[in-house]
């Protein structure tokens, strides 16, 4: 179980769906995508009969696994969304995710939710040579789209006065990203759904969803001992989505891993120099993601775990101890000053990565089917975004949430097996030996490797 979780005293079991049931909507998966989607549909009216089915606990998958990350961004970078799209559709995007990071801090403060919302913003440390290009393209992007008025790029020596990095050469500072305690969050999101009327049932998997028969009124939801009929069914199973026949090729479940240290002494946080709320990454292609817990420990998180043939996802694979150990030797190299630290907890779980990198956000009202998923680990801000475009569609409110890119977007399916698990594969060996060279010589990624040309995002 992940610290966030395990932290803070778990509510007392909800029921399991047995019989069958009707409701006017009906969601598969008590994360932030299906809590998101209800909050923001019971708010709109709240004399609709919402129903939640989630296979195990809420926030069982990743909304309770992250690393507390509150962050104005998707899977695709503004840059790459308006080369898809427009410099115009890019720039409203990326304004919504900075309005929906202040808007969650709000949500959570009128819910009376202890979120542990802090707002730093976030560091994107060049750690060597080799990475300053792609920190320096990352500022130019902002610049291009006229998204940068709030974000700056300090040097080596400002960057030292906010944090003690190994070899960082300088940042890009952007104050658009909160921390969260995402096991508080997401339980205490269950808990104002259900204030305002929503049910939830756990240790209820759904098996198979059925789109509206034609000349039908609902579509269906069914589990093991009971189904749920709706004019509605919204799919927000993130990663599980897999798991679903007929979606088994929707998004690729794949693993990121997080180490937590205990808490650093006064001295050690000194040595550091780390005093304020911002979240820290670097630029490998590999990821890596830190944080500050609230009680005072690091949180280090990145990819490395190999990705499972068939899509399959075992609470085994949650730990994988080769990668857990690297990321405690790489938090080291990021803080020399810490060597010998101790580390209380190690967690993972898959994420819902989809084909295009895109997350999927889209209602087909003739099927009674609509979904929000794939949200490639950064979903924490952008599902309540999601939920609130699902609310507008789904009540007929005519927004501008609905001009979005995201808004009706339906990524084309991954690749049959054997070949996305040969192609996945081979994409994480490629770039973690990308990111090796660039760090043994010094040089920056070419950008030109058919691995990098395969993650263009």
């Amino acid at each position: 179980m992940s610290y966030w979780l395990e932290s803070e005293h778990p509510p007392a079991p909800r029921p399991t769906l047995d019989g069958a049931r009707i409701a006017d909507v009906a969601i598969m998966g008590a994360g932030f995508s299906g809590l998101w989607t209800a909050h923001a549909l019971l708010a709109r009216d709240p004399s609709l009969d919402v129903v939640v089915c989630e296979a195990e606990h809420v926030g069982f998958g990743a909304s309770g696994r992250n690393g507390g990350w509150c962050n104005a961004s998707i899977g695709v970078t503004p840059g790459e969304l308006a080369r898809r799209s427009s410099v115009e559709a890019a720039r409203r995007t990326q304004q919504e995710l900075r309005a929906t990071v202040d808007e969650i801090g709000r949500v959570c403060a009128a819910e009376g939710i202890d979120a542990g919302y802090r707002k730093g913003g976030v560091l994107r440390i060049a750690r060597g040579a080799h990475e300053l290009a792609a920190a320096r393209e990352g500022l130019r992007m902002l610049e291009r789209l006229g998204l940068a008025d709030d974000a700056r790029w300090l040097d080596s020596s400002e960057l030292a006065e906010r944090v003690r990095v190994a070899d960082a050469r300088g940042a890009v500072f952007d104050p658009h990203c909160a921390v969260v305690h995402p096991g508080r969050v997401v339980r205490g999101l269950a808990a104002a759904v259900e204030r305002a009327g929503a049910q939830i049932f756990e240790r209820s998997p759904v098996t198979r969803v059925l789109p509206r028969e034609p000349g039908a009124p609902n579509a269906r939801l069914l589990t093991d001992h009971g189904e749920v009929r709706a004019e509605t069914v919204v799919l927000a199973g993130e990663a599980y989505l897999s798991q679903l026949p007929g979606w088994r090729r929707a998004v690729l479940p794949v693993y990121s891993l997080i180490v937590l240290t205990e808490p650093l002494s006064d001295e050690q946080w000194a040595a550091v120099g780390w005093d304020g709320q911002e979240c820290l990454s670097s630029h490998r292609l590999t990821v890596d993601y830190l944080s500050r817990t609230d009680d005072g420990r690091i949180l280090f998180g990145g990819r490395g775990a190999p990705y499972h043939l068939g899509s399959r996802i075992r609470r085994r694979y949650d730990h994988h101890g080769a990668t857990h150990e690297m990321l405690r030797r790489e938090l080291v190299g990021w803080f020399p000053m810490l060597d010998g630290v101790g580390f209380s907890h190690a967690w993972g779980g898959p994420l819902g990565m989809p084909r295009d990198w895109m997350p999927n956000v889209w209602h087909d009202r003739e099927q009674g089917l609509a979904a929000a998923y794939g949200y490639t680990g950064q979903g924490v801000a952008a599902t309540n975004l999601a939920g609130r475009i699902l609310a507008d569609a789904l009540t007929g409110i005519d927004s501008e949430l609905l001009s979005l890119p995201l808004a009706g977007h339906r990524s084309r399916r991954w690749e049959p097996e054997p070949l996305r698990w040969l192609a996945t594969r081979y994409l994480q060996a490629a770039l973690a030996r990308i990111d090796d060279r660039a760090r043994r010589t010094g040089d920056p990624p070419s950008g030109r490797s058919l691995a990098e040309r395969l993650i263009r995002h």
